[in-house]
């Protein structure tokens, strides 16, 4: 038998040193990227906790509305839940997941670098982000935390509650390490590609990350000064956004969404740049129209910027400005459809493999496509105003945001895995685990559709029987139960591949991005050649597969490839 291609049994990045402190104060990025990754599953956890316990109180037959309407303590514990799971799955989980998580472990070995630009700058980040993480879990120790996720006030100025200012203060200092990632990446991006790798040969995952880095610099100050705006008018009662005060409060939600509508593709450009390399990988077909992907990842990145006010047509703008808004949103579906069309494109007459990473991929493209075309709804004037509110927004919201920014985010967990740890988390465990996320995210949020077009409001405690709702929400409860399993199971086939999962070859699904050059998992400084071998990044037939244990190889390798240097070619 042929020696093996995984580097476990070599000197790599996992075990070059050892202590808690080569961890903490490490600055190699693939350590980083997993401290964010298992921050971020943390985070994740907590966060859905407070989404199934929404999901009990609003079960017919679990709680009594008419009794609870009346029970003022129960209703601010409903407040602070569907707060703290706003605020933690938003700012906590989705926005770092992908860039911060996978893209610090993935970018510099995508780029053939040792590491990023600014290493350091990078600790920093994560530190930062953890600063913010302790302070919005302070926030479940030292008060009730009900202002809804997007600290809107008056809810957030009307009381001196230090729940709120902790909150705040953690957003706050969660931009500062959103900013300093995209400024990482951009300037990694710019200035460190290997000979060869021209823009147009840049793997699509990298525009991605690019794309998402330009509204991570440009976007989060917005956000971050309405936030410490908002600090300052409530510890020094200063009018700015409270109208007792002489403040607007529209005027927080201009500022707020100005920010917020771009982050929403900070949360979904990073996950359509991983669908790009599942598809070319596992239908083992070139990507179709790679400039008009890598350019659409741009577009949406500008486009992001025009379009906040469609979140305001219920808040006394002008009927000119929303018709206009109403116009620009449209102009998004453009970039996001020829995306999609591509992607299906790519997956046609292709030599599909089914593997995990690729149900993952294959489910986006159901949710992203049922979530921008409710989208529609919400860029035409006349039914958004109606819709406003309700639980049609909180289901086009989650198949946008939790459908395919998470499902993204664990398929190129699966996708990565074997680099990051040299073990194989493939099965039918992790396969069952996509199909019952699938079926229960399907099952949660499909009829909250119908719900809210039926006038069922977002962010109540209960409804009567008299309301219609209970068939809704007993579906919805259901459904959120199968998911929960599913990401359980998901989970615990990544953990268990720890010890259990088989080896990893250096290329085991046949991609041709450089990462897949390098030995699983890596040697601390990424590659043992100087520089990396730079092709056509989605040229199938430059490897070919050699078997379980040697896995895909270059068809014309380097003699100094350490990835096949111990390997005899047949």
């Amino acid at each position: 038998m042929a020696p093996s291609t995984n580097a476990l049994d070599r000197t790599n990045y996992l075990n070059a040193t050892k202590g808690f402190k080569s961890w903490f104060m490490t600055i190699d990025h693939k350590r980083l990227g997993l401290m964010y990754l298992w921050s971020v599953i943390g985070c994740f956890i907590l966060g859905g906790f407070f989404a199934l316990k929404i999901r009990w109180t609003l079960t017919p037959g679990i709680v009594d509305f008419a009794a609870q309407s009346m029970d003022v303590e129960a209703l601010n514990a409903y407040n602070n839940a569907f707060t703290v799971h706003g605020a933690v799955m938003i700012f906590l989980v989705i926005i770092p997941s992908i860039p911060a998580a996978l893209g610090n472990f993935v970018v510099p070995i995508m780029l053939g670098v040792k590491d990023v630009a600014f290493p350091k700058l990078n600790r920093l980040s994560y530190h930062l982000w953890l600063i913010g993480a302790l302070l919005f879990v302070a926030t479940l120790f030292i008060g009730n935390l009900d202002t809804g996720w997007t600290f809107y006030p008056p809810y957030s100025t009307g009381s001196t509650d230090v729940s709120v200012i902790t909150a705040v203060l953690g957003a706050f200092v969660l931009g500062f390490s959103s900013i300093f990632t995209g400024l990482n990446f951009i300037v990694t991006i710019h200035k460190m590609r290997p000979p060869g790798m021209t823009w147009f040969k840049m793997p699509l995952f990298l525009w991605a990350i690019y794309a998402t880095a330009i509204i991570q610099i440009l976007a989060t100050p917005v956000v971050g000064i309405s936030l410490l705006l908002l600090l300052v008018e409530k510890t020094m009662q200063i009018g700015i956004f409270t109208p007792a005060l002489g403040g607007d409060p529209v005027f927080f939600q201009h500022l707020f969404w100005f920010y917020s509508h771009p982050a929403v593709y900070v949360m979904i450009l990073p996950s359509m740049g991983v669908m790009s390399e599942l598809f070319a990988t596992f239908s083992r077909k070139p990507i179709f129209g790679y400039k008009s992907i890598a350019m659409a990842s741009v577009a949406i990145a500008i486009l992001s910027f025009i379009v906040w006010g469609h979140h305001m047509f219920v808040s006394g703008q002008s009927e000119t400005m929303s018709v206009i808004f109403s116009a620009l949103t449209f102009s998004v579906a453009v970039p996001s459809a020829i995306k999609v069309f591509n992607w299906i494109a790519t997956l046609y007459k292709g030599s599909i493999a089914f593997t995990t990473p690729m149900l993952y991929g294959i489910s986006i493209i159901w949710l992203f496509g049922i979530g921008g075309l409710t989208g529609m709804f919400h860029a035409t004037l006349g039914t958004s105003v109606y819709l406003h509110d309700t639980y049609f927004v909180v289901a086009h919201f989650h198949f946008v945001m939790v459908g395919s920014a998470l499902f993204g985010f664990i398929g190129a967990i699966f996708y990565w895995w074997p680099k990051m740890y040299g073990r194989m988390a493939e099965g039918a465990l992790s396969k069952w685990g996509c199909i019952l996320s699938f079926i229960g995210f399907n099952l949660t949020f499909l009829p909250l559709f119908p719900a809210g077009s039926r006038g069922m409001p977002r962010r109540y405690a209960g409804y009567t029987d008299a309301a219609g709702f209970d068939s809704y929400n007993m579906a919805a409860s259901i459904g959120a139960a199968v998911l929960a399993v599913g990401l359980c199971l998901a989970l615990y086939s990544l953990i268990r591949s720890l010890k259990h999962g088989a080896k990893a070859p250096a290329n085991p699904w046949g991609g041709v991005t450089l990462e897949w050059q390098c030995t699983s998992p890596p040697p601390e400084h990424n590659f043992d050649i100087d520089p990396p071998t730079v092709d056509d990044p989605y040229d199938m037939s430059l490897v070919e597969w050699r078997g379980e244990e040697e896995g895909f190889l270059p068809k014309n390798p380097r003699a100094d490839d350490p990835c096949i240097a111990d390997i005899k070619l047949a």
